[in-house]
């Protein structure tokens, strides 16, 4: 017994010894690098052209005969040899943004920085890209995301949302904003309304004996709460702030998609993405891998993305917010 504890003591102490062997190799890393941090804020951009031609070439390489894959290839690099020699005109640029919304926005922190490195190199020739996921949530943090949007139309560089799952509520609030709107055929687009709800544990509270005071300076600094008993002056106070943001939420529409019935389609209700051409809500039925594919033809195209500077603990925290927040708007 006395020999297993032991080799369990010199197990723990060779253990040990690594660990503090490879922090310190960890930290003359970073210190060789002049004291540069490793998670630094940066922009990070990927060709897709070289992406899809990568992707083609290994399934020729794969399907075709050795003879015609020789021939194929020459070909492709004669004709590429010669549209660089002969293509002095600047191509197009599309700069392409992933945007997977929940309830709090969060991705609105990165897609600010994304729009401020994209305008000031992108041009009225050239085109922003914006595949958008988003079932909506907080009516602040959605309205700040539209806004980081609509700095791209203010200035005259064209705008296109693909939609391949979802835009709904605060996701539609970012998409109207774009000059062109395309959604797959099935993707959910809508639900123009506004939602307020909470639980009220007065009831309860007041059999078990428990008092809960509240306290406020301002008539309407609180309309409903969750402990204290709610009052018909109170839900109809609520009811007025909601139906304020909704009207707000339909002249945010109107401003940007003015051909729009709103009549019609400010109900909160959703269409997939058929009807929601026939309604005018998107105007074409495509998905993003399609219109990018097309794209790649006359265009150089390029995904955009950012990583912010975050301590491991808070990646960690923010990786789990996230999580929780999509599962909460699915539900």
């Amino acid at each position: 017994m006395t020999q297993a504890f032991i080799n369990y003591g010199l197990f723990l102490a060779k253990t040990l010894t690594l660990v503090v062997a490879l922090a310190g190799l960890v930290i003359i890393v970073v210190r060789s690098r002049g004291g540069r941090r490793l998670d630094a804020d940066r922009l990070e951009v990927q060709n897709l052209n070289d992406k899809y031609r990568h992707m083609e070439q290994a399934l020729k390489r794969a399907s075709l005969p050795k003879k015609v894959l020789t021939k194929v290839l020459k070909a492709e690099k004669k004709a590429d040899k010669q549209r660089r020699k002969g293509g002095d005109e600047e191509r197009r640029r599309v700069f392409v943004v992933d945007f997977h919304g929940d309830i709090k926005a969060t991705e609105v922190a990165s897609l600010r920085e994304i729009v401020t490195g994209v305008l000031m190199e992108a041009g009225e020739r050239d085109e922003v890209l914006v595949r958008l996921e988003n079932a909506g949530g907080m009516v602040t943090e959605h309205g700040l995301a539209a806004s980081q949007l609509a700095r791209v139309r203010s200035r005259k560089v064209p705008l296109t949302i693909a939609v391949d799952k979802v835009a709904a509520s605060g996701g539609y609030l970012m998409a109207c904003v774009a000059d062109r709107m395309i959604a797959a055929p099935f993707a959910a687009v809508g639900s123009i309304g506004v939602v307020a709800q909470l639980p009220n544990f007065h009831r309860v509270l007041e059999r078990n004996g428990v008092d809960f005071e509240l306290h406020t300076a301002g008539e309407y600094k609180r309309t409903l709460t969750l402990f204290g008993e709610n009052t018909e002056a109170g839900r109809e106070k609520l009811q007025e702030q909601l139906e304020g943001t909704h009207a707000l939420f339909k002249d945010f529409i109107k401003e940007y998609r003015p051909s729009v019935d709103l009549g019609r389609v400010a109900t909160g209700e959703y269409w997939h993405g058929r009807q929601a051409l026939d309604l005018g809500l998107v105007d074409e039925i495509k998905t993003s891998d399609d219109y990018l594919l097309e794209a790649s033809r006359e265009a150089d195209i390029y995904l955009v993305t950012y990583e912010g500077h975050k301590r491991p603990m808070e990646r960690l925290l923010s990786a789990i917010a996230a999580g929780a927040s999509r599962v909460l708007a699915r539900a």
